[in-house]
C-alpha cells in the first residue's frame, strides 16, 4: 500500500520528467541542441488521469508535435508520427523518480508501468478525427471523475473522516496509508494527509499544456462576451438579463381580499370552539 500511495504522490513529477525526456529525444534524433528545440517545434499534450478498479491512476494522453508557434503551424518535415511515437515509447520506459528514503519504507524507484501503448492519431481520414479524439479524452475525464475508486471529493481532516468515508475497504486502506505516511518527516513535502481523499494523487484529472488548445482565460472572455450580447434584446425578445425586480407581496386590492378571508377563517374557528363547548355542557 505504501508503494501505491507514493507512486500517486510522485505521478505528476514523473510526467514532467517524461515530457522533458521526449523533447530531449526528439532534439537528439534530428541533431538539434535541446535548448534550440523550441525554435523548430513545440510539444503539446492533453493528459487524463483515470482511477482503475484497483484505485491506481492510469494515464491517457494525446501528445502532439506542432510548429514553433503552436497548433496553427505545421511541424517541421522531420516531425513524423513515427518519430514522435518512438520517442514517447522510449521515454515512458526510461524515466524514473526516486522517492525520499524512509526507514519505514526504504528507497523506492518509481516508473511508468509496462503497459505503454503509443499509437499515432491521424486527421487525414486514416485515423480518428478531432471529434473522436475529443470523445476519447471526455470519456476518461468523466470516468475518472465519477469512479468511486478515486476516493472522495473533499479533504479529510481527521482519522474519523477516513473511517466514515463512503468508500470500499481497499480505498479506505489507501487513505489510512496516506495518513500514516503523512506523519513521517521524510514525506512531509508530499502533504499526504492533505491528499488522503485522492489516495495521495496530487494532480488534476485533466491537464494540458498551454498551447495544446484554447486557454481558460480565452474561454472566460468568450463567455463574458456572450453574456453581454445576450443582454441586448433582439427581434423584440426580452433577454433574462433585461429583467428587473419590481416588488413582492399583495397589491392593495389583493391585500383587502386576503384580510377578509383571514377574518372569515378566524370567525369560523371561533364558532367551532363555541359549538364544541355547548355540546360538552349539554352532556
Amino acid at each position: 500500500m505504501a508503494k501505491h500511495v507514493l507512486w500517486h504522490a510522485h505521478a505528476s513529477k514523473l510526467w514532467d520528467r517524461f515530457v522533458i525526456d521526449v523533447r530531449r529525444r526528439l532534439a537528439s534524433a534530428v541533431g538539434l541542441v535541446q535548448t534550440h528545440f523550441a525554435k523548430h517545434a513545440r510539444l503539446s499534450f492533453a493528459r487524463v488521469a483515470e482511477y482503475q478498479k484497483r484505485a491506481a491512476v492510469h494515464v491517457h494522453a494525446v501528445v502532439r508535435l506542432d510548429g514553433p508557434n503552436g497548433p496553427h503551424e505545421a511541424p517541421p518535415a522531420w516531425g513524423t508520427a513515427e518519430l514522435l511515437t518512438g520517442a514517447v515509447s522510449a521515454s515512458a520506459r526510461r524515466v524514473l523518480v526516486r522517492a525520499p528514503y524512509s526507514p519505514a519504507v526504504g528507497e523506492l524507484v518509481l516508473r511508468w508501468g509496462a503497459q505503454v501503448d503509443a499509437r499515432p492519431l491521424r486527421a487525414d481520414g486514416d485515423g480518428p478525427d478531432d471529434d473522436a479524439v475529443a470523445a476519447y479524452v471526455a470519456k476518461y475525464v468523466t470516468k475518472g471523475a465519477s469512479e468511486t475508486g478515486a476516493g472522495v471529493d473533499h479533504a479529510l481532516s481527521t482519522w474519523g473522516d477516513i473511517e466514515s468515508a463512503p468508500v470500499s475497504g481497499h480505498v479506505r486502506t489507501l487513505m489510512r496509508t496516506c495518513w500514516h505516511l503523512g506523519s513521517l518527516a521524510e514525506y512531509a513535502p508530499l502533504r499526504l494527509r492533505d491528499w488522503a481523499h485522492t489516495l495521495g494523487y496530487r494532480g488534476h484529472i485533466l491537464t494540458k499544456s498551454r498551447a495544446y488548445s484554447t486557454t481558460y482565460a480565452a474561454l472566460r472572455a468568450d463567455r463574458a462576451a456572450h453574456q453581454r450580447n445576450s443582454a441586448e434584446p433582439q427581434d423584440g425578445t426580452a433577454a433574462e438579463a433585461t429583467w428587473r425586480y419590481v416588488g413582492s407581496g399583495y397589491t392593495p386590492g389583493a391585500a383587502q381580499l386576503a384580510a377578509g378571508i383571514a377574518e372569515d377563517l378566524a370567525l369560523n374557528r371561533e364558532f367551532a370552539r363555541e359549538a364544541m363547548s355547548d355540546q360538552r355542557w349539554g352532556e
